[in-house]
């Protein structure tokens, strides 16, 4: 589908008719036939689901639009006047003009704009493509996107997970079995592959595929060919393959844990998709867009943000990306009545020393101690950026060597020192200051 119609909602409207003419001439059919057959029945049925899903992708396009139409106002309240630059709108509004098909949202980060330009120019050819990025940055989505803007978009789309078959069942997974091959196999078995026969297959967690699946798989990327486990005849598969992982295959191949030839074939189209921390323009279309869809599920009010909390989830480091922020979304308007705020947040992200420092004045004040779990929980908190400060401090304010040195992840410590309010940049100047004085 074409998420945004440059023109207005005019057309909403006339597709609107055209599917409620669609749905009187399926009722009338149902109603006045006097005996359906079976095969009248299956045609029935496919044409109500045709429906449906057209139903369901205008609420999509629309549901889209009215979050691109406030975002400029939530954008406003990242205060990065550089988020959004003339050229990454102008590169947005491009590939919207050619009818990109995109399902879901995207926003003016030139790292992910050029990402869909890449994947819009391999869509339409057969080349193998390799997606990688941080876990939930959504490269399952952008194989769908690849799929759906190519000349196979019609044809079937089959997903692997690699990372979640045993070792022993991998190859009767993707090429299948004969009867008989092992105990078990009680019948032949198409694999993977040939089910995505004249279609896409997405083999998600490359990285995790042991090498003896990878000496398989370059064969069939140079043959175009497969054998089922238990046969010796060869079954020709004409499948476009894209791959995705979170982890560098450069790097496992120079370990010796991935084949080096099999990274070249599967990575002729290489696709990055950035972090959503370095996609802030995003945030905001996310969370009315995901807003929206979890009213929708849950038979409910789109949800409202408390301002505090609005800050907090623009600010948000969300190590787990997109993916994260879908979760956190559901869980507010689950959780929440009308308005959520912080307290609804889970409790190992939301914010905790400002809330328990006030509650320490406020009890200091009126001779009542702490409980004890508030007195463990504020000991923590002031260990944890005890911990954070001499670190900083040590490091000259770099942050990558903070979290090479604790071997934690870059953007979790990025996390902790939002969540202290401790700016690196303060032991940078800090920092020069000492050497200027050394000097």
């Amino acid at each position: 589908m074409k998420l945004f119609d440059p023109h207005g909602f005019g057309s909403s409207v006339v597709s609107y008719a055209g599917l409620l003419e669609k749905i009187e001439i399926l009722r009338s059919t149902l109603r006045w036939a006097p005996r359906l057959e079976r095969t009248d029945i299956e045609k029935l049925l496919n044409q109500s689901n045709a429906l449906r899903e057209e139903v369901m992708q205008l609420s999509r396009k629309e549901r889209f639009v009215e979050a691109a139409a406030e975002a400029p106002e939530a954008l406003d309240a990242l205060a990065r006047p550089d988020a959004i630059t003339p050229a990454a709108h102008r590169r947005r509004e491009a590939l919207i003009e050619r009818s990109f098909i995109f399902e879901g949202i995207f926003g003016d980060n030139p790292k992910l704009l050029a990402a869909l330009e890449i994947a819009e120019k391999a869509a339409p050819t057969d080349l193998p493509v390799l997606i990688d990025g941080e876990s939930g940055t959504g490269k399952e989505l952008m194989a769908k996107v690849i799929h759906a803007n190519g000349a196979r978009a019609d044809r079937p789309y089959i997903s692997v997970n690699c990372g979640a078959i045993p070792e022993n069942l991998l190859e009767s997974e993707l090429f299948g079995h004969r009867r008989g091959a092992f105990t078990g196999a009680s019948s032949d078995r198409k694999g993977k592959f040939e089910s995505a026969h004249t279609g896409t297959i997405f083999l998600d967690e490359i990285g995790e595929l042991p090498l003896q699946g990878q000496v398989k798989l370059l064969r069939v990327l140079e043959a175009h060919e497969i054998q089922r486990v238990g046969s010796d005849e060869p079954i020709g598969v004409d499948t476009r393959i894209v791959a995705a992982t979170n982890r560098n295959l450069r790097e496992l191949a120079a370990q010796g844990q991935f084949r080096e030839d099999l990274f070249y074939r599967l990575s002729v189209i290489h696709v990055t998709l950035p972090a959503l921390r370095e996609r802030n323009d995003e945030i905001p279309l996310l969370i009315a867009y995901f807003g929206d869809e979890a009213a929708a599920q849950l038979k409910r009010r789109p949800l409202k943000l408390t301002p505090k909390l609005r800050d907090f989830l623009l600010t948000y480091a969300y190590p787990g990306n997109i993916r994260e922020l879908r979760n956190l979304v559901y869980r507010l308007s689950c959780l929440a009545g009308e308005t959520a705020d912080i307290e609804h947040l889970p409790d190992d992200i939301r914010p905790k020393s400002a809330a328990l420092a006030l509650r320490a004045v406020e009890a200091e004040a009126a001779g009542a101690p702490l409980s004890l779990s508030d007195a463990k929980r504020a000991a923590s908190d002031e260990a944890e950026r005890a911990f954070l400060e001499r670190g900083l401090q040590e490091t000259g304010g770099t942050v990558a060597e903070l979290a090479r040195r604790c071997d934690m992840n870059r953007s979790h410590l990025q996390m902790l020192l939002k969540k202290h309010g401790i700016h690196s940049k303060d032991f940078r100047h800090a920092e020069k200051v000492n050497h200027e004085k050394g000097s």
